[in-house]
């Protein structure tokens, strides 16, 4: 495209049928891209690929850089650090020679069991703003549109594609509208909407949320594309506001490419597991129950391909409509320079010396110090190390579905550990391996083939432990996408384990490996344990530098962490999964920690139940001081109502990293619940031995006001900002005096 011609102008010279060509899915001749739309070459339109991969660019058969989970980055509490990871991923979709990623996920964690949170990034709608704008603004650097996903309220995986969500409205504006608007904001060239409907209606045909505030409040103009056989009514999607639907193609012309690269099937799209993905495996008969239960339908879908045009022809959608659709699509390309003259795209590269570098970094900085007694860790140099756990011997890359990765170098927590001990390093396995569970081999029918298993030998694992100066034991879980787990329990025979070992060590350190929160019932019999998520291929490289000290934790809970039984969705079928097809969003905004931090006379059914370990939890090696806190008036070149302030003294005589939180504790507002506090900035800082750090902090009109019939607004009264470490942990506190608004 010439620097004079505007999408609009390609718009115009396109027939009908190139225009509906540019507003679905096709097969991707290379077999290579999870979606792809075919472009038009006879007016210099390129393909249009798009790509799965919140952890890392899932091409079949090609191997790249395994990143950790996103629930990993949150925990750094980071945006740089999320800005830094985002670009990273664009430069390995470049690489792949891809020009879309679909991702990030930025939907709230809202249920503990839901399969897919390692792909998120906060039970917090302020946190998860922050970090997924910040990769949006990273992936886009790097001339590849970001597609942040599921819009909106897709909060479990059972039943994901035919449940509707019952949820007020202050709840969705106050919840789980603001990570997307955020993501809109830093520039993000796509939207994906979700499976599931949002009060009766379908989120591919929901005309308030896609066209009223997605396009109408948030003013966004690029394209909106459908989960992988996430539609119905073509007309009703497209007139709702829906621009492009995945895959767009029958199940059966995908299924080469879906049951995993059949040579003689030259088609091979990208279904193949794309965010949905949905509809990986082309055909859907006769699943286990397991996984039938999160998976769409492909053919109750009207597609794109079929109807639309004839939809135009007849007046069901009108014709601006359509080319409304496709300048979007236009538009998003052109901004990544698909569209124009030569390529001065930014280079992509995969599995760079630079990229393995940064995974290592973010699987470092998110593992969280839940417990460290005694000074348990970290290890001496020379300590004799005990590695215990059943998959020690492996990385933990992920959880399964369109998120999984296939690395070309990974580290092993034996790897890990050997590599940075100078004294023994002794290895048990105790039990047979965990295996993770993958959404595709589940729509495959395949399950392990027990090659690897071992016989139990918990007595052999104990008496490792009780040889060495430190055992470190390495638990998991295995989560999926389209699968939500049963429990937060560790799977197998794990807590046995880890309370045989505890009997029989002198010091132990629990490793947790986990897609979010899970129940710890030994931590009291433990010195040290570790959250270190689903770090990807630097597994045992970063746990190891963590160990050993090289690395501060700089990891906080970007969850809660509680007994199963005391959130608010389970034991409540309407909360989850859901009764007749409907899921009651009834906790409202007393999500996460303001679910621990409410009671019941003011919210029905809260307890006040006190968290194992609080939101915003972590520990250090350094200890820390807090020192002359303030809160002022922002100065006018300042885009806030607000600037908090507050000095961080390193006291100890090692290097450290705190992340500083600041939460607002609203007044009483006549006839509304409002939580307790509510997380309103945070700043993540390294500070050497013996010095200090100023952090700051802008705290604009969103830090106060809360979602009412007449909209947003700020009630009158005295708001506490309390800084400190964690949900649980103020350090000092300041007022700042609202009045009433004009």
């Amino acid at each position: 495209m010439t620097g004079d011609t505007t999408p609009a102008d390609l718009v115009a010279d396109l027939t009908l049928a190139e225009k509906v060509r540019l507003v679905h899915g096709s097969v991707d001749p290379s077999g290579r891209a999870t979606g792809f739309i075919p472009g038009v070459e006879r007016l210099g339109i390129p393909p249009l690929r798009l790509v799965d991969g919140p952890l890392g660019v899932r091409v079949p058969d090609d191997s790249a850089t395994a990143f950790p989970a996103p629930l990993a980055l949150a925990a750094t509490f980071d945006p740089d650090l999320a800005r830094e990871h985002g670009a990273a991923l664009g430069r390995e979709t470049r690489g792949a020679g891809q020009d879309a990623l679909l991702a990030p996920g930025v939907n709230l964690i809202r249920v503990p069991q839901n399969g897919r949170n390692f792909e998120y990034l906060s039970e917090d709608p302020v946190l998860s703003a922050a970090m997924g704008a910040r990769l949006v603004a990273g992936i886009q650097s790097a001339d590849v549109i970001a597609t942040p996903k599921h819009y909106v309220a897709n909060g479990q995986e059972t039943h994901r594609a035919s449940v509707s969500a019952a949820v007020d409205e202050r709840t969705l504006r106050e919840m789980y509208l603001p990570s997307f608007r955020d993501a809109v904001e830093a520039g993000a060239g796509s939207v994906m909407t979700a499976y599931n409907a949002v009060n009766g209606v379908r989120m591919s045909d929901h005309r308030e949320l896609v066209g009223g505030v997605l396009k109408g409040e948030w003013g966004f103009d690029e394209f909106v594309v459908s989960d992988w056989y996430g539609t119905e009514g073509a007309a009703a999607a497209a007139n709702a506001g829906l621009d492009v639907e995945m895959p767009g193609a029958a199940p059966e012309e995908l299924h080469g490419a879906m049951a995993g690269g059949d040579e003689e099937d030259d088609g091979g799209s990208g279904a193949g597991g794309s965010d949905g993905n949905d509809g990986d495996e082309g055909e859907f008969d006769d699943l286990p129950e397991e996984i039938a239960r999160g998976m769409p339908d492909p053919e109750s879908c009207e597609r794109f391909a079929e109807t639309l045009a004839d939809a135009v022809r007849d007046g069901a959608v009108p014709e601006s409509r359509l080319d409304d659709m496709v300048t979007r699509v236009l538009r998003s390309m052109d901004d990544v320079g698909l569209l124009s003259e030569g390529d001065d795209r930014t280079d992509g590269a995969v599995n760079t010396p630079e990229h393995r570098e940064h995974a290592r970094k973010v699987a470092a900085r998110g593992t969280v110090l839940l417990k460290n007694d005694d000074g348990a860790l970290p290890l001496g140099d020379r300590d004799d190390v005990a590695v215990i756990g059943p998959n020690v011997d492996e990385a933990v890359l992920g959880g399964g579905g369109s998120s999984e990765t296939t690395p070309v170098v990974s580290a092993t927590p034996i790897e890990g550990i050997e590599s940075r001990a100078a004294g023994d390093v002794s290895v048990a396995y105790g039990l047979p391996p965990v295996e993770g569970v993958s959404m595709f081999d589940l729509l495959r029918g395949e399950e392990g083939d027990g090659s690897n298993e071992r016989d139990p030998d918990l007595a052999g694992a104990a008496a490792a432990a009780s040889e060495a100066d430190a055992a470190v034991v390495f638990v998991r879980d295995a989560a999926t996408e389209a699968m939500d787990r049963e429990t937060l329990r560790l799977p197998g025979r794990q807590d046995e384990l880890v309370e045989r070992v505890a009997a029989a060590a002198a010091r132990t350190v629990v490793v947790v490996n986990a897609s979010g929160p899970v129940e710890l019932p030994w931590r009291g019999d433990v010195d040290a344990i570790l959250a270190n998520w689903y770090p990807g291929q630097a597994h045992g490289d970063a746990v190891a530098s963590v160990c050993y000290g090289d690395v501060d934790p700089g990891g906080r809970l970007p969850v809660t962490f509680a007994p199963e039984e005391t959130y608010p969705t389970v034991g409540d079928e309407r909360r989850f999964p859901g009764v007749d097809g409907e899921v009651h969003y009834e906790e409202g905004v007393f999500v996460g920690y303001r679910w621990f931090d409410a009671d019941d006379d003011r919210v029905e059914g809260a307890s006040g139940a006190d968290p194992t370990y609080p939101f915003g939890h972590g520990r250090s090696y350094a200890t820390f001081e807090y020192r002359d806190a303030n809160v002022v008036a922002a100065p006018e070149t300042v885009d806030a109502e607000y600037r908090a302030t507050v000095t961080v003294a390193n006291v100890s005589d090692r290097d450290g990293r705190e992340v500083v939180q600041a939460y607002v504790r609203p007044p009483d507002a006549d006839g509304v619940d409002r939580p307790v506090r509510e997380l309103a900035g945070f700043a993540a800082v390294a500070v050497p031995a013996d010095e200090e750090r100023t952090v700051e902090f802008a705290l604009d009109d969103r830090a106060f006001a809360r979602y009412g019939d007449a909209g947003w607004r700020v009630d009158p009264g005295e708001y506490v900002v309390e800084i400190g470490r964690s949900s649980r942990d103020a350090r000092v506190e300041r007022i700042v005096e609202r009045r009433a608004e004009a």
